[in-house]
């Protein structure tokens, strides 16, 4: 089996990898039978050299591989085929701008394995970069906190190397005694919390966060149950909000009177309460005044996220009482950084903890029969046509909605 690692042709460029060089040997160690490929590539974060150094071939043509590995969608222009390929093709939510790409993959009769849907029979992602958004994420939050009020000046993540880079400058600087808010213990949740935890700040509970005040900065990491309460009010728990979501209504607020700043890093389902509306940002007793949304739904359930802000440009401000947006720096905006590919701008921690991920639990799978269902799961089309559990996608792609 011929693995092709191709160049990411995307833009603007991404830097990431589905495998590293070292990851590269860890599966042709454990896999005989598996032969890897390297497309050249100028941006990649691992040199060809790295590669080279490793033992792998790196080439400038991908045709005699037969599995293409990729991190963003392909250009139409550059798919080749008759080839299975893994890459995020943004399509699994009818998203329109993916629309002629889907088309494209159908007609040139390719098997595509979409990174966001390889799970486990329960549907639990396997393989993810979210870890590293809620790092970058966090870590751009301080950043912008530090901007709003002019305290203090931090390097960009993307300058710096790793997480370990960016816990080292963090505990460079002082922060009031502010409290912080994190939303999530998920994948993005969890990867934010190892930020807050490296640079010592103290975790508190939930009524302590809530009514006590405090000589240190402190944090509080909340999920799903503790933000949303039933409408009826009868005591809810996580795994009925999941089933029931239209049942509860928004409990956040409570929480928005006492933070400064706010970390999403929260998964947000259809159906579910917005955690704060456009007109709870408008009450007086509204604080949260620096949001860090890694999470970046649109016009969504974090109501001064109202789009997405880039690596080169990362933090507006929105004006809760226009619904516009306004210069961060302004007394009463909320400062916003809702990039929405952070771990662009740790490609080499990112490539590297993903790539261990994708060995372990996708690699496998083209040796072992697929026993256990993990490339079953992710085939969107094969054959020139979508695979039964993404025909939902028909009417899509043929224009029809």
């Amino acid at each position: 089996m011929k693995f092709g690692i191709i160049r990411e042709r995307k833009n603007p460029p991404d830097r990431r990898v589905v495998l590293s060089p070292e990851e590269c040997q860890n599966v042709l160690s454990k896999f005989p039978k598996a032969d890897i490929l390297v497309e050249s590539s100028p941006i990649r974060v691992f040199s060809d050299q790295e590669y080279t150094d490793k033992g792998l071939s790196v080439v400038n043509d991908m045709e005699v591989c037969e599995v293409l590995l990729g991190v963003k969608e392909v250009p139409i222009d550059a798919l080749i085929p008759n080839k299975k390929y893994f890459f995020f093709s943004h399509t699994i939510k009818k998203q329109p701008y993916n629309r002629e790409l889907l088309r494209a993959i159908l007609d040139k009769n390719i098997e595509l394995y979409d990174h966001e849907v390889i799970t486990n029979a329960k549907g639990a992602r396997l393989v993810a970069f979210g870890r590293y958004a809620g790092i970058v994420g966090a870590y751009n939050g301080f950043r912008t906190y530090g901007l709003k009020y002019n305290l203090y000046q931090l390097p960009k993540a993307e300058s710096l190397l790793d997480q370990k880079a960016l816990i080292t400058e963090l505990k460079k600087i002082k922060l009031p005694n502010i409290k912080i808010l994190l939303t999530g213990k998920g994948r993005v949740g969890n990867g934010a919390k190892e930020i807050l935890d490296g640079i010592g700040l103290k975790k508190v509970s939930v009524s302590e966060y809530l009514s006590d005040t405090f000589k240190e900065p402190v944090y509080c990491q909340i999920d799903a149950s503790d933000y949303n309460k039933r409408k009826d009010g009868v005591r809810g728990n996580k795994l009925d909000f999941f089933k029931n979501p239209g049942e509860y209504k928004s409990n956040f607020f409570r929480f928005a009177e006492v933070t400064d700043f706010y970390i999403a890093g929260h998964f947000y389902g259809d159906g579910a309460p917005y955690l704060y509306t456009r007109e709870d940002a408008k009450q007086p007793r509204f604080k949260i005044k620096v949001v860090a949304d890694i999470s970046c739904d649109i016009d969504g359930p974090v109501a001064s996220t109202i789009r997405p802000s880039t690596i080169a440009d990362p933090i507006y401000g929105y004006d809760p009482h226009s619904e516009t947006e306004t210069d961060f720096m302004s007394e009463n905006a909320i400062a916003v950084m809702a990039v929405d590919n952070l771990p662009c701008e740790l490609p080499r921690d990112a490539s590297v903890g993903f790539g261990e991920a994708f060995s372990k639990y996708v690699i496998p799978s083209f040796f072992n029969n697929d026993k256990d269902g993990v490339l079953e799961r992710a085939r969107m089309t094969q054959n020139g046509k979508l695979t039964e559990r993404y025909a939902y996608l028909q009417d899509y792609v043929d224009g029809k909605e």
